[in-house]
C-alpha cells in the first residue's frame, strides 16, 4: 500500500463555511501519494429504517452513493463547526446511514477531526461528541495533535485560503499521523 485515498466531510453545508475552507486547505497540505475526495451530505434524506436495508431493497441513491464514496476510502478526514455543543444534526444524520448495516463503510475506519469558529473555543465540545460514534463503529481516530481552530474570521484571507502558519503546520502534522495510523491498520488487518 503506497497511495492512499481519503474522503473528507465538510460538516457545514453554508456557502461560506470556515470548515469547508479548512477542508480545502488540508487538501492542499496532503502528504505525498496520498489524494482526497472531498464528499457532500447535501442530498441525503433524514434517516429512516423503513427506507434502509434489510426492510427497503435498496437505500436512497445520494446514500448509497455516500456509503460507496466511504467505503473506496482508506481513512476519513471530518472538518466541522460546533453546534449546541455538538456536531451539526445533518453530519450527524449522513454519518448514521453511513453506520447501519454489517456492510458499514465507516467500520474500522481510521479518522482524523478538525474544526473551525469564530469563536474562542475551537470545536472542542464538537470533537469530544465524536468519541462515542467512533467507539461504537471501531473507528480509528486520531487525536493529536489537535486541530481547533479558533477565531476563524482571522486565519483565512478574502479568497478563503489559509494564511495561519501554525495552522497549516498543524494539519499538515495531522494528514501525517492519519496516513500513518491508515499503514498500521492495514499491517493489523492482513
Amino acid at each position: 500500500m503506497n497511495n492512499l485515498h481519503l474522503a473528507g466531510i465538510s460538516g457545514s453545508l453554508r456557502k461560506d463555511s470556515f470548515n469547508t475552507k479548512l477542508l480545502k486547505a488540508a487538501v492542499d497540505l496532503l502528504p505525498a501519494e496520498t489524494t482526497m475526495d472531498i464528499l457532500s451530505f447535501a442530498d441525503i434524506p433524514l434517516y429512516n429504517a423503513d427506507l434502509d436495508k434489510p426492510v427497503a431493497p435498496a437505500r436512497p441513491y445520494a446514500v448509497q452513493q455516500f456509503r460507496d464514496e466511504l467505503a473506496k476510502a482508506d481513512g476519513l478526514l471530518i472538518v466541522s463547526p460546533e453546534y449546541n455543543y455538538s456536531m451539526p444534526g445533518g453530519l450527524k444524520n449522513a454519518l448514521d446511514w453511513a453506520s447501519r448495516g454489517e456492510d458499514s463503510p465507516l467500520l474500522h475506519k481510521p479518522v482524523a477531526i478538525m474544526g473551525a469558529t469564530p469563536g474562542l473555543w475551537g470545536t472542542v465540545r464538537m470533537q469530544m461528541a465524536f468519541q462515542a460514534f467512533f467507539l461504537y463503529l471501531d473507528m480509528k481516530p486520531v487525536y493529536k495533535p489537535e486541530v481547533l481552530v479558533a477565531q476563524a474570521h482571522k486565519k483565512f484571507d478574502k479568497n478563503g485560503k489559509l494564511i495561519d502558519a501554525r495552522t497549516s503546520k498543524l494539519i499538515s502534522e495531522k494528514l501525517q499521523t492519519l496516513k500513518e495510523m491508515i499503514f498500521h491498520q492495514a499491517e493489523i488487518y492482513q
